[in-house]
């Protein structure tokens, strides 16, 4: 299963979900790169050559992780794969390890991203998330989970930022949602209702393959 969506779509949550209700690991290329750098292995150490020169990390390298990752015990009645592929040579390269049976995008409208991300603000005592418009504590400024009163915002939640990039996921994903599209296996979700309406579409979608 491959899902993915634009940044602030809410894949972190759902991905969550889907691994709960499918049994289905969650893989993340960014958590199995770390692992790898950090134990060394002959695909990390080629992968922090790269990350050390402030470089991409090549797909070939990727794609070794990858097929490390499933061999392990846990991967052997399928994986969530969470923002990989993101181009299509790298779902092409995919395919030739792995039978991708379906791919779930959460599509939500560029100017509701924009207003979920910048509108995000976390204690900085116990990092409780808050939101300006969603998810307001209930004394201003004062975290409802620890009584905190240090309130920190991101400093690429801002509007140039978000839209830089909403424009480079949009100019990499179209292609690839058309490539998926193509191949019968992509299921758009709304991602623009609360959490558990997207979960609930999710859900109904996955169960009617």
């Amino acid at each position: 299963m491959v899902l993915f969506g634009p940044p602030g779509a809410g894949k972190g949550t759902q991905a969550g979900r889907i691994e709960d209700a499918s049994g289905k690991p969650q893989v993340s290329t960014g958590d199995m790169l770390r692992a790898a750098v950090a134990a060394k292995t002959s695909l990390g150490i080629a992968a922090k050559e790269y990350m050390d020169a402030g470089e991409l990390v090549p797909d070939d390298v990727i794609i070794g992780l990858i097929s490390v990752r499933l061999t392990e015990g846990d991967a052997q009645d399928g994986v969530l794969f969470d923002g990989f592929p993101r181009t299509i040579p790298q779902a092409e390269a995919l395919a030739e390890i792995a039978e991708v049976g379906v791919v779930i995008s959460i599509e939500v409208p560029d100017q509701r991203i924009v207003e979920r991300i910048c509108g995000r603000f976390t204690c900085g005592d116990c990092g409780a998330v808050y939101h300006d418009s969603f998810n307001q504590t209930e004394v201003d400024g004062v975290c409802d989970s620890c009584k905190g009163t240090t309130m920190k915002r991101r400093a690429d939640d801002n509007e140039e930022v978000v839209l830089s990039r909403l424009l480079a996921y949009h100019a990499q994903t179209a292609p690839l949602a058309q490539w998926y599209a193509q191949r019968g296996l992509l299921v758009v979700i709304n991602g623009d209702q609360d959490i558990d309406a997207v979960g609930a579409e999710i859900e109904s979608s996955l169960a009617a393959l």
